[in-house]
């Protein structure tokens, strides 16, 4: 079986009859199927299992060096109160990009000093509120520095830092990828004088004291986030070289770990990363930098699904079609970019139970639609699954992250209820509501219900102005 080191490294597993028997648990609890057309799950065991991972991939360098890590949760990967607030209990800090993210995060229970701000577009109010709850901030630009700088005053309890873009190039995915030759993010650091502008604004202002930098997510390789990490090292160096002192005392390594969408093996692991920074970067975990990171897909993709309720099925063109309630609505991008984001589909049957192809079940090359008014909205194409017939369930594999809790309000669609749960030893799966199924009374007033006259007094809305 190999040493515990060696196992340690082998590819984690989603165990699918694990998921089976939650499935069936959630149909017999009445949490999916029927007029529940659909609902999410998130695995709070996997999700605890996954924040051990990761920082035991952190722990060491292997040779005994110890850098100290402050793991961040990107909120906006599960921008949902209840799991923020799991994974503030675990000790973890939060990213967020947002006033809103914000908020979440301290209705979470996050410490101020244990959250970061991230975000291109900071508004002086955002900053302002940061600067006095003591949240840390990463500058988008020098612009953006030289506003913190008059917000701030003479003293401070926030850790400011710059965002730096490598332009080390794209990962497979563009919208994906922040470190390209053009990507919004950050302060260029190849443009020419770019470096000596980034080099006088620390040397300006000596509470810059961090060094951020984010490649991208998923479609990067770990060689081009490393090549980006080991870029801004080495700027880190130089500035604190310059400054004759460590000025630069932390660097925010952001996240971007791609995701296996494809199979149950979570690969690559955060050790799999932590492992190639140590080779690419070797003095980046000795422990002159204290060092953050920012997770957010990695941790909870894979601890969650999505199940939805078939509703009706179809020939059309001499293919099947399946019209399910699993559409853009949930599945935003993988509707809009379906080769980028492929989703692993399972069909079960209306108990909860998998239907696997084989000679008494054959599979059938069909369409998965969803319920949405566009030609577009399908989640699966010409996928060979089981014949999907009325009433069955289709399971979206992988939507713990950018999923249901990053709903699209196509058609007005009711948002689905989430659930999290856990499962014992002896088989019990236990459920926890995480957010309640929109009620299409809280659609109306999302849609500016309580305001339904107020045009009619601008003008003869009878007959024009």
């Amino acid at each position: 079986m190999g040493t515990a080191e060696q196992q340690s490294r082998e590819p984690r597993k989603i165990d699918p009859e694990r998921l089976d028997r939650v499935l069936r648990a959630a149909v017999a609890a009445g949490l999916v199927g029927g007029e529940q057309v659909a609902a999410g799950f998130v695995d709070v065991d996997g999700l605890l299992r996954s924040v051990a991972d990761l920082r035991g991939a952190f722990a060491t360098d292997g040779v005994g060096g110890r850098a100290e890590v402050l793991h961040t949760f990107a909120a906006k990967a599960c921008a949902l109160v209840p799991v923020l607030r799991l994974l503030a209990a675990t000790g973890l800090g939060c990213e967020v990009a947002s006033a809103g993210e914000l908020a979440l995060a301290l209705a979470a229970g996050f410490p101020t000093g244990r959250i970061v701000l991230d975000s291109p577009a900071k508004t002086e109010a955002e900053l302002a509120q940061a600067l006095a709850l003591g949240v840390a901030v990463n500058a988008d630009n020098l612009d953006e520095v030289a506003r913190i700088a008059a917000l701030r005053g003479d003293t401070g309890g926030s850790v400011l830092g710059l965002r730096i873009n490598p332009q080390v190039g794209a990962g497979s995915i563009a919208a994906m990828s922040t470190a390209s030759q053009h990507a919004k993010f950050g302060e260029p650091l190849r443009d020419p004088g770019a470096r000596e502008r980034i080099t006088a604004a620390f040397a300006r202002h000596p509470w810059l004291t961090r060094l951020h930098v984010h490649v991208g997510s998923q479609g990067c390789p770990l060689e081009l986030i490393a090549a980006g990490v080991r870029a801004v090292h080495e700027l880190a160096e130089e500035i604190n070289e310059r400054a004759g002192r460590r000025q630069v005392t932390s660097i925010d390594l952001g996240g971007g770990l791609t995701v296996n969408f494809e199979g149950d093996e979570i690969r690559p692991s955060h050790r799999a990363y932590a492992d190639h920074l140590r080779a690419a970067v070797p003095g980046l975990f000795d422990g002159g930098y204290a060092l953050v990171t920012e997770f957010g897909r990695s941790l909870v993709a894979k601890n969650g699904f999505t199940a939805a309720v078939a509703e009706y099925t179809k020939q059309v063109g001499g293919r099947r079609v399946a019209l399910t309630h699993a559409g853009a609505h949930l599945a935003t991008r993988t509707v809009l970019m379906p080769d980028a984001w492929p989703l692993r589909i399972s069909v079960h049957r209306p108990d909860g139970s998998r239907r696997v192809p084989g000679p008494d079940d054959p599979p059938v090359v069909q369409d998965v639609a969803g319920p949405l008014c566009f030609a577009g909205d399908v989640v699966a194409h010409e996928r060979p699954l089981p014949a999907i017939g009325p009433g069955d369930l289709v399971v979206l594999h992988d939507t713990g992250g950018y999923y249901t809790s990053a709903p699209w309000g196509y058609n007005s669609v009711a948002r689905p209820a989430i659930h999290g749960f856990t499962t014992a030893p002896d088989g019990e799966v236990r459920f926890a509501l995480v957010r309640a199924r929109q009620s299409v009374e809280q659609v109306v007033a999302e849609s500016g219900g309580a305001h339904a006259d107020s045009l009619l007094g601008l003008g003869d809305a009878r007959g024009g102005a």
